[in-house]
């Protein structure tokens, strides 16, 4: 395969897998692109992004612009002589200039079936509203958002056991085999874009902290569905007296009761259609732990009703 001059543009961990991949796969990194370093920890040091950590130990020239909108910017975008750029959870528009300055454009690695879940979070939407699969999809970028004719896609089951982590660390080493044979295809001209079909859009909004409050009005089903998305971030919670309460693990329990209250003594809690039980919860400041080990040092009995 021959090689190819490339940007690499990305910023969390899920990214850093494709940059691997690349390397491995012998193309020449001219520069990569990452958000710049961000406050972190308590002491709320500068911390940069892991693909910048990782860019550096490996001797890459890492750039961290605010913006890719002026002159300047662009300019030095350009002035790399780019054969393609590689695009894999960034967080920054790129413009039309940006879009247009490498030989073959600008390829996006992004975690969906296309069209479905074009957005900032695909892959904790899809397990939130029961898709039985999610992907990878390998995308032309154009000026629309993950709007671009697609060059590859690659699917994977969502388990009833399948957590935001889970799918996250499935697709993330999927996406990076898949662009060196995406990369492949495109230098050698042996792989046509394909638009994405106008059926079946739907949109990921991003996450936010304040909808992971669990809210017992709604079904059993998709609280125990939203626990699962939402691990590790922003996780799903409870309020009882004051404490904050996070909760790990949940399964579909019988019964049925005011939403909020407890119907037994073993964490089973009645929602607005169905039950959940609770299994595994962490106090703030306190070690996760299984519900029988939580109860036996922090009572909830039957009929205590939970905010």
């Amino acid at each position: 395969m021959a090689s190819l001059r490339l940007a690499f543009m990305g910023t969390p961990d899920f990214s850093v897998p494709a940059l691997q991949a690349l390397i491995a796969a012998g193309h020449e990194i001219a520069a990569v692109y990452s958000q710049p370093p961000r406050p972190a920890g308590r002491g709320q040091k500068l911390t940069p992004s892991p693909v910048q950590a990782y860019a550096q130990s490996q001797g890459l020239e890492v750039r961290t612009p605010k913006s890719l909108r002026n002159a300047e910017a662009q300019a030095e975008f350009a002035a790399l002589g780019l054969d393609c750029a590689v695009v894999v959870a960034y967080g920054l528009i790129l413009p039309k200039p940006i879009l247009e300055a490498p030989r073959l454009g600008c390829v996006n690695i992004h975690a969906s079936l296309l069209p479905r879940w074009r957005g900032a979070a695909p892959i904790q939407r899809a397990i939130q509203a029961g898709d039985v699969e999610s992907g990878v999809t390998i995308m032309q970028m154009d000026e629309g958002l993950d709007t671009g004719p697609m060059l590859l896609r690659n699917s994977v089951p969502i388990t009833p056991d399948t957590t935001g982590q889970s799918l996250h660390d499935a697709l993330s080493p999927l996406g990076g085999r898949m662009i060196v044979e995406a990369l492949a295809g495109l230098a050698a001209g042996t792989l046509q874009a394909v638009p994405q079909p106008e059926a079946g859009v739907t949109y990921a909004a991003k996450l936010t902290k304040e909808e992971a409050l669990l809210d017992w009005t709604r079904p059993a089903a998709e609280l125990e569905r939203q626990i699962r998305a939402f691990d590790p971030w922003p996780g799903s919670f409870f309020l009882h007296q004051g404490e904050r309460l996070k909760v790990l693990k949940a399964e579909l329990a019988e019964g049925t009761g005011a939403p909020g209250a407890l119907l037994d003594n073993a964490l089973a809690v009645a929602c607005g259609e169905g039950a959940l039980r609770l299994l595994r919860v962490q106090r703030p400041g306190k070690a996760a732990m299984e519900a029988e080990a939580l109860l036996r040092g922090y009572p909830l009995p039957k009929g205590t009703v939970l905010g």
